[in-house]
């Protein structure tokens, strides 16, 4: 993340959670009870992640 020896904050911001995935992945989290899986510091690409496996793992505890 950095560029010649300079912080380049468009590199973090580009990788860094949207905060539509943020409040996402925390309700998923909180409804899946897995705080844990909730965390502010996650990439876009590790949150994506997360939410799936979440929905994932709802989808199928709401089909029994």
């Amino acid at each position: 993340m950095q560029v010649q020896g300079k912080y380049d904050a468009r590199v973090f911001l580009a990788e860094q959670m949207t905060r539509a995935q943020g409040l996402r992945l925390k309700r998923l989290s909180e409804e899946a009870y897995q705080p844990t899986q909730y965390d502010r510091a996650l990439s876009s690409t590790e949150a994506a992640r997360r939410i799936r496996a979440l929905e994932d793992e709802i989808e199928l505890a709401n089909s029994f």
